[in-house]
């Protein structure tokens, strides 16, 4: 059971006091991508990724980043697709190849291959995004346009919620 949370970024915390049961990555954060191709993380992420990290392509050109051990369970979760499916071939070519592990440096700065700058159109403006479990890396204008869809559709949703039962 969640106590609650600190402020955006920080961890949850279980009911018993227990830190690190499980890693939130929560908020928005203006960043810029340095001309050697590297990002400041967050300080409020760099706990969660101190054992390393995984970025690779993301969907509507956004990046991932998974901690290693999100990042296995989306191995995982990834290697149950039918491999007889030329779609699932596909996705996975384009996940796996456009993968790279990072370790973030002493500043909290990660280096984000030039193929993956290229596939999500990184080029100074970034905003990284706390998704849970997984954070996304995005052009800040893109973000701007995937946001405000994203909020609209937020705004409207609670028809579809309650069919699920959330």
């Amino acid at each position: 059971m969640w106590r609650g949370m600190g402020h955006s970024g920080a961890q949850w915390r279980t009911t018993d006091g227990r830190q690190g049961a499980a890693i939130m990555f929560l908020g928005e954060y203006q960043h810029t991508l340095d001309p050697k191709g590297r990002v400041v993380l967050p300080a409020k992420y760099r706990d969660g990724l101190a054992d390393g990290c995984v970025i690779t392509k993301g969907q509507e050109r956004c990046l991932y980043v998974f901690p290693l051990d999100r990042w296995e369970t989306e191995v995982e979760r990834v290697n149950t697709l039918p491999r007889t499916d030329a779609r699932t071939r596909k996705l996975t070519r384009s996940f796996f190849a456009g993968a790279d592990q990072q370790s973030p440096d002493k500043q909290g700065r990660v280096q984000i291959p030039a193929k993956l700058r290229t596939y999500a159109d990184l080029t100074k403006d970034l905003t990284v995004v706390g998704v849970a479990d997984y954070i996304e890396i995005w052009d800040t204008a893109t973000w701007s346009r995937m946001s405000a869809e994203a909020d609209d559709y937020y705004a409207d949703i609670e028809e579809a919620l309650g069919e699920h039962g959330i």
